[in-house]
Formats: structure tokens, C-alpha cells, sequence
């Protein structure tokens, strides 16, 4: 009897101790699976944060550049202007006398319009995609084939006027410039500058295109390729002493009011001369000025679209990976709490954790964005693919959302009664 209890005794014991050593066995190896699970989810939400700081400091180099660039003076007034092109074609455009007198008298009727301050006709627009140039030679340097070419603007009377463009010296392009009088031209004041340094220009002569004309003024220099574009030299002369009258115009209308609204009135004046000529491209010259860039602005609305995405998954990430440390990790905390743990010291704990993988991804996001900011480096302006402005913003506002994203876990965690905690355990 006393062997079969001592051996049933020893059976008892063993059996316990294989229940405890498999109960060890299991909870170590539920514990690597969960340390593995944490790390798995840590490395996703590094790469996710470096992925956001790659793309938010894309985006703030961008607006900082369409900022600095919408700060350039452009050389013209474009608020309240109205814009369109006239196409004159049809037989009775056929001599160049015939579309200058429809500039004329499409001019006197726009200008008859309530509203209107001034209407003028150019052969090329600033900022519209045009780029007319033609060679220019100074009588002084003829025979020196210096040859340079400027940007030719045929253009109406009032034409200053009506663009807002300063008149530096001398007078505008007038009524009086008409096909048989003396030629004359207005350049720009970079021209100018360039070769009549400390001298004055008027009545210099001017060999443009084919013909000869006298400077009788001098104009501020107007961007007309990119507003991102060094000071483009020009030449302003009367649609009627050029070789040929164009016959494609556009024609600028400044106004009291509001510019859009006048568009209707205005194609209905321009209508009432001929009713043959095609209107196109009406818009204000304010819109003019911000379709030049547009492959910057479609450029920031990508980023800005694909780095608010970003952010978004990243806060999400670290708040999923903490809210999932804190569950799998409540007796723990149910300890930590039992030995008298402050509930300040236990959401430290949890912060600090998201924290460190915020930072770690924020690390690894500056080294990429230095990388692949050269890529951008032909969409800036005025601002530098390293400006420390932009990087220190994004990475406090990245730390900003991160540490949103870890309160809730960890006010959470803090309140873990411990008793409940140890139980489940």
C-alpha cells in the first residue's frame, strides 16, 4: 500500500512538474512571438514616419517656393485686368491696314463700356506660354555683329496704361506712330542698362528685325516666360511700322470693376465690328500669372495629397502598435502599478516607447528627404533643397501628431487596475 501510494505519489509529482515545464515552454514562447509581433509592427511604423517626413518636407519646400515666387514683382499691375485673344481671319483681314483699323475699332467700342479705364491690343501676352523674340543691333556696335536677341511687343496706344507697366524714361508709343512716320521704339530697362550703361538712351537708334528705329522711351522689365525667369529684354513698337500686322492679338482691358464679370460686355463690343473673329483665352491676367506655374501647383497638390496620407497612417501606425503593446503587455503594467508604480511614470513608459520609434523614423526621413529633395530642385525657387526652416517644421509637426497618437495608449495603460490585471494573468 505504501508503494502504491509513494509511486502514485511520484507519478504526481512528475506530472506536475511536465504540467509546469509545458505551461514555461508555452508562455516563453507566446512571449518571442509576441516580442516578434512588437518588432514587426516598430520597423512598419519607422518606415512609415520616414516615408510622411520624406513627403511633408517635399510639400513645405514647394509652398515655401510658390510663396517667394508669388512675392516677385512681375513688372506689371495684373489685378483687375482682363485678357483675351482675338483671331482675325477671314478674307476681309486679308491687307495689313484692314486688321489694324479692326484693332482700332474694336478698341473704340471696348473702351466705350462702362468700367472700362483702358483697352490695348499686344502681339504676345507676359506669362501666357508666348516667346517672340527677334535679333537686335545698336548703331553704335553695327559692325560688330553684336547680335542679341529681344522679345518684340507690337502693341496699341494705352498699352502701358492698361498693364500697369512704369514708363522710366521718355514717352509711350502714341497715335502718332503710324505707318509713315518715323519708326519708334520703347525698350526695357534691362536693355537699356546693358548697353547704355550711365548714358541715356532716347534717340539712340535701334536696327530690330529688318528695320531701323529711334528709342523715344524706356519701360520696367515684365516677366514673360516664368515668374522664376532673370529680367528678359524687349522691344515695344506700333503694330503699323512693323513688316506685317499680326493677326493674332490679345487684348488687355483694365477696369473699375470686377474683370470677369466685364467678359461678356467685352466680346459683344468686339463682336459688333465683325462678328467673324474667334475669342479665346479669356481670363484675368491674375489668372494669367498663376497658370504659369502650374506645374508647381500641381506638383505641391500631389505632395500635399500623398505627405497629409502619409501622416495620417503614421500617427495611425504608432497609435495601433502602442494600443497593441498595451494589451499585450497589461500584467506588466499591472506589476509595475502593484509596486506602486505612479500613473505619471506608466504613460512615460508607453510615450516613450512611440517616441523612440517616431524619432528613429524621423532619422532615417531626413537622410531620405536630403536625397531625394534634388529631384525637386528645378520646382524651387528662392529656397534651398536643405532649408532648415522647412525640416525643423516638418519634423515638429510629425512629432506633434506622434504624440497625439501616443496619449491615448497611454492614458489607457494608466488606468489598468492592477488586481484586474493579475487575475487575468
Amino acid at each position: 500500500v505504501c508503494l502504491q501510494v509513494n509511486t502514485s505519489g511520484e507519478e504526481a509529482k512528475h506530472g506536475w512538474s511536465e504540467a509546469t515545464y509545458l505551461h514555461d515552454d508555452l508562455r516563453r514562447t507566446s512571449q518571442r512571438a509576441t516580442h516578434g509581433r512588437l518588432a514587426t509592427r516598430g520597423a512598419l511604423v519607422v518606415a512609415e514616419v520616414a516615408l510622411a517626413l520624406m513627403l511633408l518636407v517635399s510639400t513645405g519646400l514647394l509652398l515655401r517656393s510658390l510663396d517667394r515666387l508669388f512675392a516677385v514683382t512681375v513688372g506689371f499691375a495684373p489685378a483687375d485686368v482682363l485678357t483675351l485673344q482675338v483671331r482675325e481671319s477671314g478674307p476681309q483681314f486679308a491687307s495689313d491696314s484692314a486688321r489694324y483699323r479692326f484693332l482700332v475699332q474694336a478698341l473704340e467700342k471696348v473702351g466705350q463700356l462702362p468700367g472700362v479705364t483702358a483697352a490695348a491690343f499686344t502681339s504676345q501676352l507676359p506669362l501666357n506660354g508666348s516667346h517672340d523674340v527677334y535679333g537686335t543691333h545698336f548703331e553704335d556696335d553695327y559692325d560688330r555683329e553684336d547680335d542679341n536677341s529681344a522679345l518684340r511687343y507690337a502693341v496699341t496706344p494705352q498699352y502701358l496704361t492698361a498693364m500697369g507697366i512704369p514708363l522710366v524714361r521718355g514717352r509711350w508709343l502714341g497715335a502718332q506712330d503710324v505707318a509713315d512716320a518715323p519708326r519708334a521704339a520703347v525698350i526695357s530697362q534691362s536693355l537699356a542698362r546693358r548697353k547704355f550703361p550711365g548714358r541715356d538712351p532716347l534717340g539712340q537708334r535701334l536696327k530690330f528685325g529688318s528695320d531701323w528705329y529711334a528709342i523715344v522711351g524706356v519701360v520696367g522689365d515684365v516677366k514673360q516666360t516664368s515668374l522664376a525667369a532673370g529680367p528678359e529684354e524687349a522691344v515695344y513698337i506700333s503694330p503699323m511700322q512693323w513688316r506685317w500686322v499680326d493677326n493674332v492679338a490679345s487684348l488687355v482691358v483694365r477696369t473699375r470693376t470686377d474683370a470677369a464679370a466685364l467678359a461678356p460686355a467685352v466680346r459683344r463690343a468686339i463682336w459688333s465690328v465683325d462678328r467673324d473673329p474667334p475669342i479665346t483665352r479669356v481670363a484675368t491676367m491674375e489668372e494669367v500669372v498663376s497658370r504659369s506655374e502650374a506645374d508647381r501647383h500641381f506638383a505641391l497638390v500631389l505632395f500635399e495629397v500623398f505627405g497629409g496620407v502619409a501622416l495620417v497612417l503614421a500617427a495611425v501606425g504608432i497609435y495601433g502598435v502602442l494600443s497593441g503593446g498595451v494589451t499585450e503587455r497589461i500584467r506588466e503594467i499591472g506589476v509595475r502599478s502593484a509596486l506602486g508604480a505612479s500613473r505619471g511614470s506608466i504613460v512615460a513608459l508607453v510615450v516613450r516607447q512611440g517616441m523612440t520609434l517616431t524619432l528613429l523614423g524621423a532619422g532615417i526621413g531626413v537622410v531620405g528627404a536630403i536625397g531625394t529633395s534634388r529631384g525637386l530642385a528645378t520646382l524651387l525657387y528662392g529656397v534651398s533643397r536643405l532649408d532648415l526652416v522647412t525640416y525643423l517644421g516638418v519634423v515638429a509637426v510629425l512629432v506633434a501628431a506622434a504624440a497625439i497618437a501616443c496619449w491615448v495608449p497611454a492614458w489607457r495603460a494608466s488606468r489598468v487596475d492592477p488586481v484586474i490585471a493579475l487575475r487575468a494573468e
